[in-house]
């Protein structure tokens, strides 16, 4: 048998890839290997797809001819091989799964490694990132995110449920310093904030009556990690805003109280995204159903 699928599909990733490094990243080879299976079908084919300098590569003639000729033939096969993969009751080969870091880690994770001890011949790869990244791209079959979907036709999507944010304190912080009732008195308190780039943005509330309320926070700690916010507060450094369920887990240990409960403007959806294709493989397919199981439960707490 010939590599001819082995060499178009490297090839493929070598134009969505950009570079012969990135996509012997995505295709676990190294650069040189790559090169040499372009060189290969190069070789075979008698015309060259890609011109190459030492810091760029563009497509040839032919090479865009053969990359639309190419493309069409793996969806095809991808589409075969999803309609086989429909009728086995066990999921197998790899999962590219991308998942939000704290989110991913606390909630996504032991979904997914409960669901690759249940199913030893699938292969799941998790990628822990809060980039958005680009699913057909950089080769994910799977995605979690969290806030407003980008309008799409290449996606498609499934909500695991709502993440709201909440605000708790460490009870010896508490007991030094009393629980705020009115939002007011949030001014008054110590914070841990969260920050990006050296920004750290007011916190907006809605009070119980509705009406909102802007805090201008000053901090003495402020981070761009909701786990270590959630730590700093457990250490007694203040008063620290961060998603509920993440708050719930540390108010069942005993080392958080909660001072407000759900107080965002707005809550956030939370997505399983893939791409948008006929037929769904049973790996990405297997995937989606465990965290809907599971996952709005550990929302709901």
């Amino acid at each position: 048998m010939d590599d001819r699928l082995d060499g178009i599909a490297t090839f493929v990733q070598v134009v969505e890839a950009g570079s012969f490094a990135v996509a012997g990243e995505r295709l676990n080879l190294t650069r040189s290997a790559v090169g040499k299976v372009i060189a290969r079908l190069e070789k075979r084919l008698g015309v060259r797809l890609i011109q190459r300098t030492t810091r760029s590569q563009s497509l040839t003639e032919d090479g865009k001819s053969y990359y639309d000729s190419c493309v069409r033939v793996l969806a095809e096969l991808d589409a075969a091989e999803a309609m086989l993969e429909g009728g086995r009751q066990q999921p197998q080969g790899r999962l590219r799964v991308s998942v939000p870091i704290a989110f991913g880690h606390l909630c996504v994770a032991p979904v997914l490694m409960d669901l690759a001890a249940r199913h030893p011949a699938l292969r799941i790869d998790i990628s822990f990132t809060d980039r958005m990244v680009d699913l057909i791209e950089e080769g994910f079959d799977l995605a979690v995110r969290i806030g407003d979907l980008r309008d799409s036709t290449s996606l498609a999507a499934r909500k695991l449920g709502m993440q709201y944010v909440s605000i708790g304190a460490s009870p010896a912080y508490v007991a030094r310093h009393g629980t705020p009732t009115e939002l007011d008195e949030l001014e008054r308190h110590a914070i841990v904030a969260y920050s990006r780039a050296g920004v750290t943005p007011p916190w907006d509330l809605r009070e119980p009556s509705g009406h909102i309320r802007r805090i201008h926070v000053q901090a003495q700690l402020s981070m761009d990690d909701v786990q270590a916010i959630a730590a700093a507060a457990i250490a007694g450094f203040g008063l620290a805003r961060i998603p509920s369920w993440l708050l719930a887990r540390h108010v069942k240990t005993g080392e958080l109280v909660q001072v407000k409960d759900r107080c965002n403007l707005a809550p956030q959806e939370i997505h399983a995204v893939w791409p948008n294709t006929r037929y769904m493989p049973s790996k990405t397919r297997s995937a989606i159903d465990a965290m809907v199981a599971r996952i709005p439960q550990m929302l709901d707490n």
